[in-house]
Formats: C-alpha cells, structure tokens, sequence
C-alpha cells in the first residue's frame, strides 16, 4: 500500500491556524504520509490587510505555501482544516474554498475523504466548537468520514478539552494561551491512521 496522502489545509491572519497547520503535518509526516500545506485563497483587499501589521505579516509568512485547489482534495486520502472562527463560523476565504467544489461533489470525488479540523478565537468560547461543527456539517453533504480527536488522548485535557477538533485562544498580543501542540500533533496522527485504515479497505 502506498503512502496515505494529506492535504493540511489552513486560513490564518495572525499566523496561529498557520502554526497548527505545521504541527499537523509534522505529525502526519512522522506516521509516513505524504503532506501538502495548503492556504486558502485571501479575499480581503489588499488595502485592509497593509493596515494591520500581524497579517501583513501573515502574508508575508505564507507568500510561498500554495494555494489549496480542488486537485489538491481529489489527491487527498485525508485532509485536515485549520481555521479561525468568525460569528460562530468558517472565514469567508475558507467558506468560498469549499462552496467552489461543487465539481468534485457532484462526481463523487468527496465521498469517503477522511476530515479533521481545528479552530481558534480571541476568547475561550469565542465559537472554536460551533466553528468546527460548522465546517463538518459541509463534510456531512460532501460524504466524507470526519475523525474528531474525542478524549481520545491526554493531550485533550491540557489543551482545553474540546472533543471536536483541537482549538485555542489567543490573547491581544496573538499568543496562543493554551498549550495545543501535542494535541494538535494527536489528532492529525490519528486522522492519518484512520485514514490508513480507510484506504486499505479500499484495496
């Protein structure tokens, strides 16, 4: 059998959705697979970005990862989401991301893709879970197997215990306040060996 391939797949202002998404590919790459990270297209102008210096910033640390297509799902065993949340919701960048996949859904090219994702706000219940929730739901509609960390593993606990897909609060100054990274590195390992578990099936 193959390597598994995952598409680690992020939207970031502040660069914490971008860090998570390095820990989960790490990980992934340390049980074998073969990893892309992947940013979703910004929308916001140009001009609204120049006037906050932490995603410029951003912007600037991920001129060079590429752009998640939809060649990039369809080549996917597994993909991992790493998003913050807006009004209890997915960003407009990344909501377009999967609105636009409406080719690959209609021809069955989603069913049995294995999804986990992750979250982060400003405050502790600032919509991580309504977030990841949110973005399942798409999941549901695309047949995809979603693979949520539960308890899984200690490192659900020490990160603030949220069974749905790992998530973190961010402080002013655009510190993660909770420590996450093992957590992270747990459920991108887990969907990786799920995953593993799912294409074999299909031998």
């Amino acid at each position: 059998m193959g390597n598994t391939n995952v598409a680690v797949i992020f939207y970031s202002m502040g660069g914490t959705n971008y860090q998570m998404a390095k820990w989960a590919a790490e990980a992934a790459e340390a049980k074998g697979a073969e990893v892309r990270v992947l940013k979703v297209q910004e929308l916001a102008p140009e001009s609204v970005i120049e006037g906050n210096p932490a995603w410029k910033a951003t912007v600037e640390a991920t001129k060079d990862v590429p752009v998640a297509s939809s060649e990039d799902i369809e080549w996917a065993d597994a993909l991992i989401f790493s998003t913050p949340t807006r009004f209890g919701n997915v960003p407009s960048q990344m909501k377009q991301f999967l609105d636009i996949q409406g080719g690959l859904w209609g021809s069955g090219k989603t069913v049995n893709k294995v999804v986990s994702a992750m979250s982060s706000a400003q405050n502790p219940h600032g919509g991580q879970e309504a977030t990841i929730l949110s973005l399942y739901t798409s999941m549901m509609h695309w047949g995809a197997i979603i693979v949520p960390p539960g308890y899984s593993d200690a490192s659900a606990f020490s990160s603030g215990g949220n069974p749905y897909g790992t998530s973190v609060t961010v402080d002013q100054d655009g510190k993660m306040v909770e420590d996450v990274e093992a957590a992270v590195k747990h459920q991108a390992q887990r969907t990786v060996t799920t995953a593993e578990w799912v294409k074999q099936g299909n031998q």
